[in-house]
């Protein structure tokens, strides 16, 4: 673990492993396709980025609300989806100081919130998740995904800011201190470990590499067989849904 990160206002690693990640459309395809069923009603993204997940929900016409914490995502959103309803867009903190004031008249707005890849990066992970909390309405889903497995922790989550990696207990233990009923459960992407350990351990770089990911990407409809066969039981991701 690192507690010792500072806020970038302009996250160039953050942004540069996002563009080698917009062009997996299969990676993309299958992080919507785990958790559309438990998508429903007037959704919020937690962390929209640049977009890549976020362009799944909005070409099906899904009721959705993107956000993120830095100005220069929420410009590239608005670049990416000019279409787009900009009110809709939000400059968010999902631990800010002044939590309750400035986004009190958004608690209880929202069927669904999703976080993708985002809880890591917030040292204060057990107040983020009680905050969504008080976004949802009263039968509302709370969908996290983080990384797995404190072991693998190497080069690409020091560069990305992770200040730790988790496993089903810890992240449940998040869910149930914050009184959410755990519906799911469960690790996503076995197959994406050795590549994780090989690439950010071993050879120690920064962002994962555009020619590996893009053979990965090829891979995926595979990858999905293998999550099957392992029963979800391990991977490099781990996924919970909490209903409010």
């Amino acid at each position: 673990m690192n507690p010792n990160f500072t806020y970038k206002e302009i996250d160039v690693e953050g942004m540069d492993t996002l563009s080698v990640l917009a062009n997996a459309n299969k990676l993309n395809q299958w992080f919507f396709d785990s958790i559309r069923p438990y998508c429903s009603g007037n959704i919020l993204e937690v962390g929209s980025g640049i977009g890549n997940i976020s362009h799944f929900f909005i070409e099906n016409n899904l009721s959705i609300t993107l956000s993120d914490i830095r100005t220069n995502y929420l410009e590239a959103l608005e670049k990416r989806f000019p279409s787009f309803n900009k009110d809709k867009m939000i400059l968010f903190d999902l631990v800010d100081p002044d939590f309750d004031t400035k986004y009190l008249h958004l608690f209880e707005s929202f069927d669904t919130i999703f976080a993708l890849n985002v809880v890591e990066h917030i040292e204060q992970d057990a107040l983020a998740i009680s905050n969504c909390r008080k976004l949802l309405k009263k039968g509302g889903n709370l969908i996290i995904l983080v990384p797995a497995y404190q072991s693998l922790y190497n080069r690409f989550d020091k560069e990305l800011e992770h200040y730790k990696r988790y496993n089903r207990k810890s992240l449940n233990d998040l869910f149930i201190k914050a009184n959410y009923k755990i519906i799911q459960s469960k690790y996503f992407n076995f197959a994406g470990i050795p590549g994780w350990y090989v690439s950010g351990r071993l050879l120690k770089n920064k962002i994962i590499p555009e020619g590996q990911m893009k053979f990965y990407n090829t891979l995926v409809p595979l990858f999905r067989i293998v999550d099957k066969l392992v029963l979800n039981r391990a991977g490099l991701s781990v996924i919970t849904i909490g209903q409010k």
